[in-house]
This record gives structure tokens, sequence and C-alpha cells, in this order.
């Protein structure tokens, strides 16, 4: 990291007067993708790491800077780094999607990421975006306010970057792979982490856990990051309530509670008040699945809020984490998210719609003669049908290049067919999903309302959204199958909660808005990495506007080639 300082000669009324001093800050960041061996779980595997370390080293920057970020692959996988909530505005190449916006870099390549953090403050992260990489390779970003700005809450006594993961034992590499030869569901980790620590578990219960040390009568701000493959977690702390203040980056009108829930891809800012007797209080990070059916890691990673004076020795004071299938605990916490939506950080929610969307999102089953332990099926996994085919070229680099094959511009704003959704459904819905590569587009400035709607053709399932690219309001949710004519009645338009990953209600539906205020072309996936991986994806194409500050930037030089 370093400062730079620029000198201005201002000009006033004819007269030059002395120079004035403009502070900016050029942040800059050396990411080596690197093996290393590390012991979980009373076994020890190579694992891909950045600078060697797990969870990653954190990016820190406040609102305006400049941050540049050169990454060296020394691995055998190709790579790539997203950071998961930038917006970067007009710097479409540094997002990070392999094969959306650039090609990966290969073994031995270099690439410096070069983007501006515009108009946000709070924690986001960042993880690989190819393969299964981001299971190792994650870490979170700290956007600190502009200097002399302060929070919109409390000022902490302390800083605290608490990342919730998974852990395999085997190579999740070939996890993956033997899934999808077989055509069936991948297996599920072996445990949850908290800071890279799963804490005791069954059968390693000499495994180490985090410790969180505190002093007592003090706040601390926890920047909580959720950072795993495919689980949604509840965090909680024993005998604590903890103070939401932020998600995704965007403040939030506060609210006490004793669970969050943070889906993959979610960031949670807390404060946590440390008000109770000198002691160790459990933290613990717990799967939240709706669907019976559907296999998950229920292993609770475990860790300690620490009080200073305690003892080593001293037992830890214990709470119950909720059930996994827990929804009421879960809706009460996503209902209480309301934008701060104050003078300084306004919602602005569009009041008008230009597109209308509507996009059914779920899990199907397709013909596989090669897959003999599917009973000659796979399961897929589809957005209206049509399950994503990643090119072999990078969509933004196709686009700006005028490179025709690699994708169309005919992904449909409905779907296909019209039925019960949510129910058992009829047989001509359940026909072969369509594979393609296909995408949306956007006349810059858009406003845009996008409906979506889960499907249970396997099993209703909730499915954690990203969109890069954007912040967007989820203005309604519901329960069931979207009604076009009552639910929009309902819509709150006013302090919508403003995120860029938003979860899709098991059995139900979600709406959102956002401006399509960004060139480029920009993902939009469930982040469940095996409902990405079978195909629950697409792509928004929104074109240049008017003028230099509406229109994306050249590449970069130093670009990765397919």
């Amino acid at each position: 990291m370093e400062s730079c300082w620029v000198r201005l000669l201002v000009l006033l009324f004819g007269v030059l007067v002395l120079p004035a001093m403009v502070e900016c800050r050029v942040r800059h960041y050396k990411f080596n993708v690197v093996m290393k061996n590390m012991t979980r779980l009373c076994s020890t595997k190579p694992i891909v790491t950045v600078n060697g370390k797990l969870p990653g080293p954190t990016l820190y920057a406040r609102e305006g800077d400049n941050v540049l970020v050169k990454v060296a692959n020394h691995v055998k996988y190709n790579v790539t780094i997203h950071w998961h909530g930038v917006r970067q505005l007009r710097t479409g190449w540094a997002d990070g999607p392999a094969y959306i916006t650039q090609c990966p870099i290969q073994t031995g390549q270099n690439f410096i990421y070069n983007f501006t953090i515009t108009g946000q403050r709070g924690t986001l992260l960042w993880h690989a975006h190819i393969l299964w990489l981001r299971v190792t390779l994650h870490g979170a970003i700290v956007i600190l306010p502009k200097r002399g700005v302060p929070y919109p809450f409390p000022k902490p006594s302390k800083e605290y970057v608490i990342i919730l993961a998974e852990w395999w034992k085997s190579d999740t590499e070939t996890v993956i792979n033997q899934a999808m030869s077989q055509g069936l569901a991948p297996n599920v980790s072996d445990a949850h982490t908290i800071n890279g620590h799963p804490g005791p578990v069954p059968g390693c219960p000499s495994e180490r856990s985090y410790t969180l040390p505190v002093e007592s009568g003090k706040t601390y701000l926890l920047r909580i990051v959720n950072a795993a493959l495919n689980e949604e977690l509840f965090f909680k702390i024993a005998q604590h309530n903890l103070t939401v203040v932020e998600v995704d980056a965007t403040y939030v009108k506060p609210f006490q509670t004793d669970t969050i829930l943070i889906t993959p891809g979610q960031t949670t800012n807390v404060l946590l008040t440390t008000n109770q007797n000198a002691g160790k209080y459990l933290i613990t990070a717990s799967t939240f699945m709706e669907t019976a059916i559907v296999a998950i890691d229920n292993v609770t990673a475990s860790a300690a809020v620490h009080y200073s004076g305690t003892l080593a020795s001293a037992s830890t004071v214990l709470t119950k984490p909720p059930p996994q299938n827990a929804s009421a605990v879960a809706n009460s916490f996503n209902n209480a998210l309301r934008s701060l939506n104050s003078k300084k950080y306004p919602a602005k929610v569009p009041k008008t719609v230009d597109h209308n969307l509507f996009f059914t999102m779920g899990l199907g089953v397709n013909p596989c003669p090669t897959c003999t332990a599917g009973n000659g099926s796979r399961v897929v996994a589809a957005v209206n049908n049509i399950s994503f085919v990643m090119p072999t070229i990078a969509l933004l680099q196709a686009h700006v290049f005028n490179i025709s094959g690699v994708f169309t511009t005919d992904f449909p704003g409905n779907p296909p067919t019209t039925y019960n959704y949510t129910a058992t459904p009829p047989q001509n819905a359940s026909v072969p999903t369509m594979n393609g590569t296909k995408v949306y587009r956007l006349p810059y400035n858009a406003t845009v309302q996008l409906v979506l709607q889960d499907t249970g053709i396997i099993a209703p399932e909730t499915h954690p959204i990203h969109l890069h690219g954007f912040n967007f309001f989820g203005v309604g949710k519901g329960v069931g199958n979207y009604d076009p004519k009552k639910d929009p009645k309902k819509f709150n338009l006013v302090d919508p909660v403003e995120r860029n990953t938003i979860g899709i209600p098991s059995g139900g539906w979600i709406a959102i808005r956002f401006t399509a205020d960004n060139p480029g072309v920009w993902f939009l996936h469930c982040h469940l990495e095996v409902h990405t991986t079978w195909g629950l994806k697409m792509a928004f194409l929104v074109d240049n506007g008017k003028g230099p500050k509406e229109t994306l930037l050249p590449p970069p030089s130093d670009l990765p080639k397919c």
C-alpha cells in the first residue's frame, strides 16, 4: 500500500495562488497463488492459497481508493479472482469470473486487477471464480469510510473479520469431477470453519478453534463473511445479542438479534457489546436448509469469545444453534433488514420499470447415457429452462471485439412454459432443459424489475442469487407462485434492503430492482457452487451510454488470453 499526493495549482480570479494538496490513495497488493499443506480434521492435504494463508489476506481500502492487485499464478490450475460486490463501474475487465469478463490466469502468468471503490463502504469478499477453487481461495474486503466520515452507528472499540467457510478432507476438484461424470450430487463438506478452524468435531476432538479476544464493557464491530461453497449458515454467540448495522457493504436500519442468517457470498456487519460476566462464550456456525431431501454438512463449527482475565481452563458457556430447518429464524432475520435510507445514504429504488423480467430458477434432470450411477440421467440446473454453457472465450471480450459465435442475445425474459412452479410439476414441464450461452441485453440506464421464482421440479430449495456489477433492492418476496397482479401492491419501494446477493425463499419468489448504469457483461448466478456448476447462471449485457463516463474502459494490456 502507498499514498500519493497530487499538487494542484489553483487559478483564482486570474491570480495563481498557493498549491493545494489533494490526497489520493492507491492500494497495492500482491496475491501469490501457491499450494500449501494444511492440517484440519486430524489429516493433512495440499490446498490452493493466496500467500499461503487460510483465509487469505484481508484487502483494506477506503471509499474512493484505487486498488491494484497483482495476482501471480504458481499452481497447476487456471485462476481468476472476483471482487465480490465491488461495483466495478466501467471496469468490468477487473470483475474476475472466468470466461465471463476474462480468460483465466494460466500457470506461471500474472494479471493486475485495477479498480476503484466508488460509493461503497463496509465489508465485501474476494474469492476465486473458476472451478471450485474458492473453497480455499477467499478472503475479506474491508472498505473504510472516507477520512473524517464517521460510521452511522456508535464507533466500535475494535473490529474483527470473521470468515465462515467449509472444509473437505478430499480434494474438491476430485469431488465435483466425479459427481459430474456420474450425474449425481457431489459429496458434502466434512466440516464448517470459523476463520479457518472447525473447532473440536467428532473424530477429531483435538481440532483447534478460533478465539475472539475481548474486554468487558466495550463494543466490537464483527465483519462476518460467508465464503462457504454450498451452505447457508446461522451465526450465534452464547448469551450475546448482535446489532446488525450493514449487509453487503450497505448500511441498514440497526436491529438486534441473537442469530444471523448469512448465505454464501453475503456479508453482515454486527456490533457485539461485551456486557456479560468474564468467561468464554461459544460461537457457532451451523447449516440452514429447509429441504429435507438435500444432503448437507451438519457439523457445527465452533469458536469462542474470550473475555480478558478469563483462565484458559475455564469452561465455555454453551449455546444451542437453531435447527437446520429453522425457517422462522431465517425469515425473522431477513424480514428485519431495511435500508438505512437516510439523507446521507438514501435508498435510490427505481420507481418505474423499463424491463419487467421473470426468471424461474431450479433443478432438473437431463438424459445422460454414460451416467450409469445416475441411471442414465444427470442433475442439471437452469434459468428459464436454459442451462448455461460456459464459453471458451470470455463474453466481455467477444462483445467488445465483435467475435461472433460465442453467445447470443436471445435469453428469454419469461419462462417458456407456465405451470404451478412450486408444486409437483406436470409432465410437460419436466422436459429436458436447453443448453446455451445466451445473454439478456439492456440499454444503458434502463430500470429493471426481476422476479426470481424457485421451482420444485426435483425439490424446492433456496437459492442465494448474486448479480455482478450492481447493487439491487429486494422489494418483495413470498411463498408459492408469484402473482403479478396482487404481489406488486405489497412491494416496499421506500426502504427495501440493498444487496448484491439475496436468497430466493424455498418454494417461493423474490423481486429485485436495479438500474443498469454499468456498461459491460455481468454474471447472474446461484452462489451455491454446485448449482452454478450444474448451469444455474446467465448474464446481462449492458450497452454503453453516451460519452466517456457511460462507456466501458478499454481492456488492460495484460488481460489474460484464452
